[in-house]
């Protein structure tokens, strides 16, 4: 049995080393639908990318960052966004979240959308269906009509309003306290003296180039996703638009696009039963735009139509996704193990609520865990109890039998059947172990709740490295001190191996979130105490059971 929970820590730590030595690779996503018998849908237009001046999906990086010199800059804020349009386009070119510290630098807000240090911005406006026109669009300079501040209201609004070839579109930026998701409305009117054939379109275009803050060690996705009801949620890599340039192009009157980094996401979430057609295209050198464009028909003069999206620039807030779009928290992938992170990360908020401190929730958590898995843990110490006290029959029987294996094993067998002793009950409680300790790894890894989250004293970010690896040292301490409480094994390597193990297992343990070993310290400390009360409980009761059968 011995043998068997050393195999079973073993592959522990090899599952460890493999999280460890994969941190910068981030999983393999899905990878793009491309149907062989699939043909661009005509409607769909060649949106322009970003900062270009006529319709062409050929912008380069330099083209994409210029700012007209006619066009103006304006800041807006609310509680939890600082935004920057340009009327350029009347376009965001950068999104400060106020309530996320910059990885680099704490005192700094995290930046999303920008134009300076590489390109990530979004952009929206309208296109002619005829060549010979040009609608208000990225490219066009809007003026600025009217800016609501909060004041005394739960929102506020920003108007911008551009006029194009006998069409003029109002857009509306409307936001929310203590929100991240806002309302773009977008009004379409034919001012002219003709019908004219308009689409109306939605882009994300970003560089290739990784942001300064991305997280160290980590092997979060990073890169563009998209959801409909048709084909769900996929993730879509530079790499397989690098690969298959603008065979993604795929149509649903349900769904979004986004981009995808490390605890945060932008997304256009377009309105609901009106036809998308969504696109990634590689749009210059180093440059990627993902389009989502509806085709508006044919606007009588003096006609109007509008257009309502939502756009999230924010953190991977799960509760606040599901309220923009029902499907919007796939975002936050936990990968294979989404079937059990899910369920324990609602538990781990649920605490939260309750306690305030993610630290402690982790705490909590693993003794609930602990009280779940009591039951096989005690048949665990009961085997083990028994197994110690008939050590030395097991010593006979081996001298007895020598080196004739199978009547030794035959032996041994019916010595566990007469004691009522399970060889493999102290091994499924460490097996249990290993998928519990992944998913959290998962969870911390991919949960914005925790980052920044602080416990006690020296422990600010969970979601980060102890900084003076206290926390290592003392799982070291509690694992050599649990391994001592166990019986040695009786052959000597195996002991060196079970020896090792503590050292090799918190080394490792160094370079992992804070609260992925406060979990594991405190699984320890609790395993101790529970193994001495067993070890003594079961020990009383089996001494007697064993007497009466001399």
């Amino acid at each position: 049995m011995e043998f068997r929970r050393t195999i079973l820590w073993m592959i522990l730590v090899f599952s460890l080393f493999t999280l460890w030595s994969n941190w910068k690779t981030y999983n393999n996503p899905a990878p793009i639908n491309t149907n062989s018998e699939q043909v661009q849908n005509p409607a769909t237009p060649n949106v322009p990318s970003a900062g270009t001046t006529s319709v062409t999906p050929n912008a380069t990086k330099e083209s994409a960052s210029q700012i007209n010199p006619n066009s103006e800059k304006l800041t807006f804020k609310s509680d939890v966004l600082e935004l920057t349009f340009d009327t350029l386009g009347a376009q965001i070119i950068e999104a400060k979240l106020l309530k996320h510290h910059d990885s680099e630098n704490s005192e700094l807000p995290t930046t999303l959308l920008n134009y300076k240090d590489g390109l990530y911005t979004i952009q929206s406006g309208v296109l002619s269906q005829t060549a010979n026109k040009t609608f208000p669009n990225q490219a066009s300079v809007f003026k600025l009509v009217s800016k609501e501040e909060f004041k005394n209201s739960e929102s506020a609004k920003i108007v911008f309003e551009a006029e194009s070839d006998g069409v003029k579109v109002k857009r509306t930026y409307t936001l929310t306290k203590d929100s991240y998701d806002i309302k773009v409305n977008d009004e379409i009117i034919n001012i002219g003296t003709e019908p004219v054939s308009a689409i109306h379109y939605l882009q994300i275009t970003r560089d290739g180039e990784k942001p300064k803050d991305t997280v160290s060690m980590s092997n979060t996705y990073w890169g563009y996703a998209v959801y409909s009801d048709e084909e769900k949620f996929e993730k879509i890599p530079f790499s397989d638009i690098d690969d298959k340039s603008a065979n993604y192009i795929s149509k649903t009157t349900n769904g979004w696009i986004s981009f995808i980094q490390h605890y945060f996401v932008t997304a256009w979430v377009f309105e609901s039963g009106k036809e998308h057609h969504i696109e990634f295209r590689k749009a210059g050198q180093n440059l990627y735009a993902a389009s989502a464009s509806q085709v508006l028909g044919t606007l009588a003069p003096q006609q109007t139509t509008t257009t309502s999206s939502h756009l999230w620039v924010g953190p991977q807030d799960q509760k606040a996704l599901v309220k923009v779009h029902p499907e919007l928290n796939t975002v936050v992938n936990y990968g294979w193990l989404t079937f059990i992170a899910k369920p324990m990360f609602a538990l781990m908020s649920w605490i939260n609520s309750v306690i305030d401190n993610w630290g402690w929730t982790i705490v909590v958590l693993t003794i609930i865990i602990k009280l779940l898995l009591y039951p096989l843990s005690a048949t665990s110490y009961r085997s083990m109890a028994r197994m110690k006290n008939v050590a030395p029959r097991m010593k006979l029987l081996k001298e007895q039998y020598g080196d004739d294996k199978q009547k030794l094993n035959a032996a041994m067998m019916q010595l566990y059947r007469t004691e009522k002793i399970n060889p493999l009950g102290g091994c499924l409680p460490i097996l249990l172990q290993i998928p519990i300790f992944l998913t959290l790894y998962r969870v911390i890894l991919s949960s914005v709740e925790l980052r920044g989250a602080p416990w006690i004293g020296w422990i600010t970010d969970l979601s980060v490295q102890d900084p003076y690896y206290i926390l290592p040292i003392l799982m070291i301490l509690t694992m050599f001190l649990q391994m001592r409480m166990n019986p040695t094994p009786p052959d000597p390597t195996q002991a060196k191996i079970m020896m090792i193990m503590p050292l090799v297992f918190g080394a490792m343990m160094f370079f992992f979130p804070a609260g992925l070993v406060l979990y594991w310290t405190v699984n320890s400390l609790l395993s101790m105490l529970q193994q001495w009360y067993n070890t003594r409980r079961f020990t009383q009761t089996t001494n007697e059971k064993i007497l009466t059968h001399k």
